[in-house]
C-alpha cells in the first residue's frame, strides 16, 4: 500500500531438529489435503552476509495445495551462542507492507543481547509483500488518485470509481497473488515456516499488524506456539464507525499529549506561548488555502493534512521535529518533495491484504459525510484520524473482505503475553483493552503508560518483562503496567532512521 499517512516531517517503526533434504509434510486449511513443503536452503543474504536468506514455496491458495505457487522469502539471524540456544522465534513488523526481511537483518539492533544469544530470529515477508510476489500498482494511475476527503456526491463517485479501477490495476500487475494475501493465508504460511525449520514449536514477535497475523496462528494453530508476544494491538472486531471512532479518539490524545509536552519543554519552539491557539489559527488559515505545503509551495495543506502530521508525529513520538516543522509552515519556509518516475509500478499491498481483512464499506456519500462528522467531532484538533479515515475510503467500492472482522476465538494457546502503549496514535489503547477482553483466558495484558507506537523497547521494564517471558515463560501479574519514559527530544535534523523497518501502516 502507499504511505497512509502523508508526514510532514521524519518522524514519521526447545532446540530445533534441523531438517534437510526430505520434504515436510504441513497441513493445509481444515479439509483440505496436506502439501510438502521442502527445507529452506539458505545462503547469506546479499545486503547482511551475517544473515541467511531463503525462499520457502508455498501455494497461492491453500484450499489448492497443487495450484500455481509463489515463493515466501525469509531470513534468519542465527542464535549467536548456541550452547544456549531456546529456539526459533518468528518475527513481523507489521504494516500492511512491512518487510520481516528487512526486520530480521536489524533484529541485533532491536533486540536485547540476551535474545540474540538465545534465538534464530526469522524474519519474513508476507506474501504480497517485498521479495515474496509483492503486489504492484501503476504508478501513473495511483498520482491520479482523488482526495479520499470528497466534498460532493459527485467527488464521491469519482473516488469510487477510481478504487474499483486500482483495484483491477493492481490485481492485473500483481496476478493471482492479490486475491489471497489476507492474513488469514499469512497465518497458514506462518506454519509453514515453522514445519520447514523443523520446530515442534515456534516463538512468535509481532507488532502491529503483525498482531493480526499473531492473533491468526494462535486461533489456528496454537498448540504449536511456545512463546507469543503481541504488541501495539489490532482489534479485528471492529465494525466501521467502532474503528474511526476509536482512531479519531486516538489522533485527538496525540494532539493533547503534543500540546502538554509543549507545555513542559523548553526546547519546543513553542514553548511559553499559546500553542493550542497558534494551532487553531494555522487550520483556519489551512481552511482558507492560505498555507503552503511544505513539500511543494504549488499545494496548499488542508486541515486535514496538518492532521496526518500529528498523527505521523505520534509514532515516536516526534514531538520535537514536529514542532520545528510547524514552525517553518508558520514561517513559511517550504521543503522539496520527491515523485515517482513516469510508468513505473509501485509497491502496494494495502488494497489485496486490508481490504481483505476488514470489510470496513460504506456505500454512499451520505454514509461518508456522517462519518465524517463523527471523526471531527471526537477529534477536532487532528480532524478525525489520517489512518482510520484513509482505511475506510481505501477500500470503498470493493468487493466484501475475504478475512472479515470477528472475535478473537483462541482456545488452545499458551499464555500470550500482549502489550500495548496507553497513548498509542495508531493501535489505540482501546483495540488492546478490546483484544485482551475476547482473549482474557488467553493474554495476559501489559500497559506501557507513555507514548508512540511499540512497546517492547521503550523502558527497563518494558523490555525485562518481554525478555523474561521469551527466555523463560515467566509472565508477570495482568494487569501490569511500565511507567511512561519522557522521549528524549530530537530536532528535525537529528532525527535517527527507526531500527524496525518501516510499515506504512502501523509500525514507527
Amino acid at each position: 500500500m502507499q504511505q497512509m499517512v502523508r508526514v510532514l516531517g521524519t518522524a514519521l517503526a526447545s532446540s530445533a531438529l534441523v531438517l534437510s533434504g526430505s520434504s515436510v509434510a504441513t497441513a493445509t486449511p481444515e479439509g483440505q489435503p496436506e502439501y510438502a513443503v521442502a527445507p529452506i536452503e539458505w545462503k547469506p543474504c546479499a545486503e547482511a552476509p551475517d544473515v541467511e536468506c531463503g525462499t520457502l514455496t508455498l501455494p497461492i491458495d491453500y484450499t489448492k495445495p497443487n495450484g500455481e505457487k509463489f515463493g515466501l522469502a525469509v531470513a534468519r539471524r542465527k542464535a549467536t551462542d548456541p550452547s544456549k540456544r531456546i529456539g526459533a522465534m518468528v518475527i513481523n513488523p507489521g504494516g500492511p507492507g512491512g518487510s520481516g526481511v528487512d526486520f530480521a537483518v536489524s533484529a541485533n539492533r532491536y533486540f536485547s543481547k540476551e535474545i540474540s544469544e538465545k534465538f534464530d530470529v526469522v524474519g519474513f515477508d508476507p506474501r504480497g509483500v517485498a521479495r515474496s510476489r509483492p503486489i504492484k500498482c501503476s504508478a501513473d494511475l495511483i498520482r491520479e488518485q482523488p482526495s479520499s476527503y470528497p466534498k460532493n456526491v459527485a467527488e464521491y463517485d469519482q473516488l469510487v470509481a477510481f478504487n474499483k479501477e486500482l483495484r483491477e490495476d493492481c490485481r492485473k500487475q500483481s496476478g493471482p497473488i492479490f486475491d489471497h494475501a489476507s492474513t488469514a493465508d499469512v497465518a497458514h504460511d506462518i506454519d509453514s515456516i515453522r514445519r520447514a525449520l523443523g520446530e515442534r514449536k515456534i516463538n512468535y514477535y509481532g507488532i502491529s499488524y503483525g498482531t493480526i497475523m499473531g492473533q491468526h496462528y494462535a486461533e489456528r494453530y496454537g498448540k504449536n506456539i511456545r512463546a507469543m508476544i503481541i504488541d501495539s494491538n489490532m482489534d479485528h472486531s471492529l465494525g466501521t464507525k467502532q474503528f474511526v471512532a476509536s482512531e479519531a479518539r486516538g489522533a485527538e490524545d496525540s494532539f493533547q499529549e503534543w500540546m502538554k509536552w509543549n507545555d513542559r519543554t523548553p526546547s519546543s519552539p513553542f514553548h511559553g506561548q499559546d500553542f493550542r491557539k497558534i494551532w487553531k489559527d494555522l487550520l483556519a488559515k489551512a481552511e482558507r488555502g492560505e498555507v503552503l505545503a511544505p513539500w511543494d509551495p504549488n499545494v496548499k495543506l488542508t486541515p486535514e493534512d496538518l492532521g496526518q502530521g500529528v498523527v505521523g508525529m505520534a509514532y515516536g513520538p516526534g514531538w520535537q521535529s514536529y514542532a520545528e516543522q510547524i514552525k517553518k509552515i508558520v514561517d513559511g519556509l517550504p521543503v522539496p518533495a520527491s515523485a515517482f518516475a513516469a510508468g513505473e509500478t509501485v509497491p502496494n499491498p494495502f488494497p489485496g491484504i486490508f481490504c481483505n481483512d476488514y470489510n470496513l464499506r460504506i456505500g454512499s456519500y451520505r454514509e461518508y459525510k456522517s462519518l465524517v462528522n463523527l471523526e471531527n467531532g471526537i477529534a477536532p484538533n487532528t480532524r478525525g484520524s489520517a489512518i482510520g479515515h484513509s482505511a475506510v475510503m481505501g477500500c470503498i467500492g470493493f468487493p466484501k473482505a475475504t478475512n472479515p472482522q470477528r472475535p478473537l476465538n483462541i482456545r488452545n494457546a499458551p499464555k500470550i503475553l500482549l502489550t500495548n502503549a496507553k497513548h498509542d496514535p495508531a493501535t489505540v489503547y482501546e483495540w488492546a483493552v478490546n483484544a485482551h477482553r475476547q482473549s482474557r483466558d488467553t493474554t495476559v495484558f501489559v500497559t506501557y503508560e507513555g507514548w508512540g507506537h511499540g512497546v517492547y523497547d521503550r523502558s527497563e521494564c518494558t523490555r525485562a518483562i518481554n525478555d523474561q517471558y521469551l527466555v523463560s515463560l515467566k509472565l508477570p501479574p495482568n494487569g501490569t503496567t511500565c511507567a511512561a519514559v519522557e522521549p528524549a527530544p530530537k530536532p528535525e535534523s537529528a532525527q535517527a532512521k527507526p531500527k524496525v523497518p518501516v510499515g506504512p501502516f502501523f509500525v514507527r
